[in-house]
């Protein structure tokens, strides 16, 4: 048996000029949940930390010291420094911008948990940097940042995590459904609906004063500049209360100048673990379908007409077609989850839950010994950022890589530059343009406000 131990820092840091080109899935089997003296363990910064940011960093803390936390709101930043102060009993520098974590030679590996619109940057500087990176989903704001994302990582050779966490966790429900799949429990797979929810339109959101903990210029980032916006209503949030309707804050993925919607939230989880059953993480659709959508606002030309309102899609039916006639349906409506229908029977599978008449039928008929360990590459991690530890020392990519992350991602991109247009799309999966659509492939890449280019 293998004795349980964490990756070895000086390791990481002998091996890092002998990585190469980034490789296929194969996990390490080892247990990285050991206590060992603090000089062995990695050392990582989390940028980005309300909501997933903290929780990703929590997960982390059996396995790895936190030397830095960034962010633009001092509220945030001055609460989480407490909590982890709290849990590792050493107090992180605190940094109201990033760049500073990257010029620290002392750490591993950051953790991104940045609103949408800042991940390729961030991702990128902290790649050229020497740092290994885990960046939460979605992982990019466009087609075009994607290539650029799998650029840099073949040519530096860092190991990079997505944070599309149903890949290890929800109780193994995920890859179970996916050993059903390719194990033929229904058959040949014909259709594959996506329920990912729908959004909720805002009011009018007047222009606001900036609150004071905020750095309003540098939370925009590359986005385009514009007037802070928020109602007075709040909810409870770190270090007090943040505006219900605003355009930052818990708020960023209604608009799409810093995400996508339900399309690149959810969407980012259901449709990668459909595709991943359907064996097409490394292809795309043929063609992209808004069906039925609804959007808050007036839209020309692909663009909103004001900027004072939510402006996602918040309710859609799309279709996609998808290689070998599958049909993927991605709908606001229905429970969410992903229902595999094929020739011989089908099934619903979510977090809290797998079931159908191939799920009852296991109990008669078990799916082979090591099916879910051949789904993951090996032995299932104890959860997501584990995964990424292990992926560290192996020095190969982790289950959730950024190609296959991209390439599923691809289809949220386009669905939402469907409705935006409003017409269907057709796609080359090779080439990873639009057919025949100069003003769609237009909405392929986003330039970057001027001061907040990539520093490549």
């Amino acid at each position: 048996m293998t004795t349980p131990r964490t990756p070895n820092r000086r390791r990481f840091l002998q091996t890092v000029a002998a990585a190469g080109t980034a490789t296929a899935l194969i996990p390490s089997p080892r247990n990285v949940f050991a206590n060992e003296s603090p000089n062995s363990r990695p050392v990582f910064a989390t940028i980005g930390l309300r909501n997933q940011g903290w929780a990703i960093t929590s997960k982390s803390f059996k396995f790895a010291d936190f030397a830095a936390l960034a962010d633009v709101d001092a509220n945030v930043l001055g609460a989480n420094v407490e909590k982890v102060q709290k849990h590792q009993g050493k107090k992180p520098d605190a940094y109201n911008d990033y760049r500073k974590v990257l010029d620290r030679k002392d750490i591993d590996a950051v953790m991104i948990a940045t609103p949408d619109h800042w991940h390729t940057k961030i991702s990128v500087e902290a790649m050229y940097a020497g740092k290994d990176v885990y960046c939460e989903k979605p992982l990019t704001l466009t087609i075009a940042e994607g290539k650029l994302i799998e650029k840099v990582v073949k040519e530096t050779g860092r190991v990079f995590q997505v944070g599309t966490m149903q890949r290890s966790e929800s109780s193994q429900r995920f890859l179970q459904a996916i050993a059903l799949v390719k194990n033929g429990r229904i058959g040949t797979v014909k259709k594959v609906t996506c329920g990912i929810n729908g959004m909720t339109a805002s009011p009018v959101i007047p222009v606001a004063p900036v609150p004071k903990e905020l750095d309003w210029d540098l939370w925009l980032g590359p986005a385009p500049k514009v007037d802070y916006r928020a109602l007075p209503e709040i909810r409870k949030g770190y270090g007090g209360g943040v505006p219900l309707y605003s355009n930052c804050h818990y708020a960023f993925r209604n608009w799409h100048e810093y995400s996508g919607g339900k399309l690149t939230d959810w969407g980012a989880h259901h449709v990668d673990i459909a595709c991943w059953a359907l064996g097409a993480s490394d292809t795309g659709p043929s063609k992209v379908s808004p069906l039925e959508y609804s959007l808050p606002v007036e839209y020309k030309d692909g663009h909103p007409v004001v900027n004072d309102q939510y402006n996602v899609a918040t309710q859609f039916k799309i279709r996609v077609d998808m290689p070998n006639d599958v049909e993927m349906f991605i709908n606001s409506e229905g429970d969410n989850g992903i229902l595999f229908e094929g020739t011989e029977g089908r099934f619903f599978v979510n977090r809290g839950k797998i079931v159908g008449k191939p799920v009852e039928d296991l109990k008669s008929n078990p799916l082979p010994e090591g099916a879910i360990e051949e789904v993951y590459g090996g032995p299932v991690s104890a959860n997501h950022t584990a995964n990424f530890i292990e992926a560290m020392e192996s020095r190969k990519q982790p289950i959730s890589d950024v190609w296959s992350h991209n390439r599923m991602l691809e289809i949220c991109h386009l669905s939402n530059i469907a409705m935006r247009l409003d017409r269907d799309l057709s796609w080359d999966p090779e080439k990873r343009e639009i057919v025949g659509d100069p003003q769609a492939n237009s909405f392929l890449s986003r330039e970057n406000r001027k001061g907040y280019e990539i520093d490549m």
